[in-house]
């Protein structure tokens, strides 16, 4: 079976990650040590292309609402990867959030992680983060295009956003021409949203002859109403009747996960028909047991749906 990088550069579907943030950074030595630890164990027996890191924002920025669980920073995903989860065998794919960035001390970063292999970078959440620093998401790409183009660079992409702008597809162009091969959703619980992204991309695609780049959907479980109102203020979109089901479910993880599998079937089925590259990439942000067990159930259920 071909690994991650072949996977990636050939366009190929069906990619399957997983995805988690480092620990809090006031997170005492020892305790780092077996979360790791508890980590590397759980990752044994997932048959994954890939583990994504999070660099964790404060995001406050973007929004004038009360953020619904307070910003504690995290252990930066690169450190982590390198000083905890070094034995881990698949690739480690490490966000990278430019925001606060200048582009002397993002050059700095790139020369100090030279021996990374995939990389996601994210733009900064408010225009005012770029007007403090004078620094893009289109001087990150350059940057790394100009001195390590070794990286293999992923893009994020916001179905959400194309329902409100309907331009996402030609934001996914124009990374892909900064050099992304591949691209992350985030998280999805509208479906129609995600639906219409892939179907501009084909067609698009189709009218002005480019390859399409696999597009990776996250998807996450929800454990409780305060994550679902966390997932709001990320700016995830939650249909009116989703919502609804979640609030008043007796076991609103069980519904969660059931509604991701449905979501993951449909959109797999959608994508086959058309031959879009798309995966998954199962999301385990909490440090809840239940919230991680019923992440990897659901990775296990959509390994199914993807026939691996």
């Amino acid at each position: 079976m071909s690994g991650l990088k072949d996977k990636i550069l050939n366009n190929e579907s069906n990619l399957l990650l997983y995805s988690f943030a480092p620990p809090k950074i006031d997170t005492t030595e020892e305790r780092r040590k077996e979360i790791a630890r508890i980590q590397l164990a759980r990752m044994e027996g997932l048959h994954i292309d890939g583990v994504i890191l999070y660099d964790i924002q404060d995001e406050s920025h973007r929004t004038n609402e009360e953020r619904t669980f307070p910003y504690v920073p995290t252990i930066s995903p690169e450190l982590y990867a390198k000083d905890y989860l070094h034995s881990l065998q698949v690739p480690k794919i490490i966000y990278k959030s430019i925001a606060n960035h200048t582009r002397e001390m993002f050059d700095e970063w790139l020369r100090n992680n030279k021996e990374l292999e995939y990389a996601v970078f994210v733009g900064a959440s408010s225009k005012a983060q770029i007007e403090e620093t004078k620094f893009t998401l289109t001087d990150a790409y350059n940057l790394r295009q100009e001195h390590h183009d070794h990286i293999i660079l992923g893009g994020v992409t916001i179905p959400e956003r194309h329902s409100k702008k309907g331009d996402e597809h030609n934001r996914i162009l124009e990374k892909k021409q900064n050099g992304c091969r591949f691209f992350v959703s985030q998280c999805v619980y509208n479906i129609h949203d995600t639906k219409n992204l892939l179907s501009d991309y084909y067609y698009d695609s189709l009218d002005n002859s480019y390859e399409l780049r696999p597009i990776i959907l996250t998807l996450s479980p929800c454990g409780s109403m305060r994550t679902l109102q966390f997932m709001k203020w990320l700016g995830i979109e939650v249909p009116q009747w989703l919502y609804n089901d979640l609030k008043h479910s007796k076991d609103i993880l069980k519904t969660s996960v059931h509604v991701a599998v449905n979501i993951a079937s449909e959109i797999a089925e959608f994508a086959h028909a058309k031959q879009i590259p798309i995966g998954f990439n199962i999301e385990s942000v909490s440090n809840r047991k239940d919230e991680i067990d019923a992440a990897i159930e659901l990775l296990h259920e959509t390994e199914k749906i993807l026939g691996r």
